[in-house]
């Protein structure tokens, strides 16, 4: 499936894309015969398996041709971003070329470092670069939605606790990451809306294996970046092992496994997103994210 939250008629609501169309869990299931589900996607989320099973049910009853009324098409809705998370863990200088244009040190282990809830943004939106900010930079990445709680778990079951994975821009002020005197990494990464992601969750059966997945990211119009997950240092199941070992990952936290080459601060000369800037973002077998830079 592929969870999406969306705002209708004054409501928001969560439920799945059928093609081109959409379909809201809750009144589907009310049709088909009652029961219930969490109103928002963290909540779905948590509520498990048996819930999962519920939303396939009502996308499938919501699929037959008889029931039409069940269904929107996808331009009449206004997609949101798929989920608040809990938590939004970054990696950082995860893949080998993008480490490479960073320099500095082989990594022996993950760079973590964390986004708040309040940089959430979505498909569409527009991101406002604050008036201080002057170097602001963009990185797609695949983002991993964690599923079911995993604490201390091995990689060989790390793929087990995956709900799914969107397309994430961990959108970055290089002057503060880098120029300030003490480095902020998480907090020039954390600026409002400097989030986006979406446009839906395409869960893990939808997807499939991590392993061999196209990036790609274009500033209006002209790729600026193009990667494969196959290059990562570390990947999916080791970052979920990983993490795991320190914090509990809870259903609906996400994670952002990094970005490949052809961020802006590295290029000669450096590049920066302005306002007016369109943002388009690819992960093979996920989806594709746009959004727009805005002004202060």
């Amino acid at each position: 499936m592929k969870l999406v939250t969306f705002a209708a008629g004054g409501a928001t609501r969560i439920g799945a894309v059928l093609g081109e169309e959409v379909v809201a869990f809750q009144p589907a299931l009310d049709a088909l015969g009652g029961g219930s589900l969490p109103g928002t996607m963290r909540g779905l989320l948590a509520a498990g398996e048996a819930a999962m099973v519920q939303a396939a049910r009502a996308l499938a009853f919501a699929a037959r041709p008889e029931n039409a009324a069940l269904r929107q098409p996808l331009g009449a809705v206004r997609l949101r971003a798929p989920l608040l998370p809990g938590k939004i863990l970054g990696v950082g200088r995860n893949y080998a070329d993008h480490a490479t244009e960073v320099g500095g040190p082989k990594l022996a282990a993950p760079r973590i470092f964390l986004k708040p809830t309040s940089s959430v943004s979505g498909p569409g939106d527009t991101v406002r670069i604050p008036a201080l900010v002057e170097k602001c930079d963009w990185e797609v990445e695949l983002a991993v939605v964690i599923g079911k709680p995993a604490r201390a778990v091995s990689e060989g079951e790390a793929l087990d606790h995956v709900a799914g994975y969107t397309v994430l821009n961990d959108l970055t002020d290089r002057a503060l990451q880098f120029d300030h005197p003490i480095g902020m990494t998480s907090f020039g990464k954390g600026l409002d809306g400097f989030c986006p992601m979406g446009p839906w969750i395409a869960t893990a059966e939808e997807v499939g294996e991590p392993w061999a997945l196209d990036l790609r990211c274009f500033v209006n119009d002209e790729e600026v970046q193009h990667g494969n997950t196959r290059d990562l240092i570390f990947p999916v199941a080791t970052l979920i092992a990983w993490l795991s070992r320190y914090v509990t990952l809870e259903p609906g936290d996400v994670i952002a496994t990094g970005t490949p080459a052809g961020v802006g601060h590295f290029r000669k000369p450096p590049r920066y997103l302005r306002p007016g800037d369109r943002l388009r973002l690819e992960v093979e077998k996920v989806g594709v994210l746009e959004h727009r830079m805005g002004g202060a």
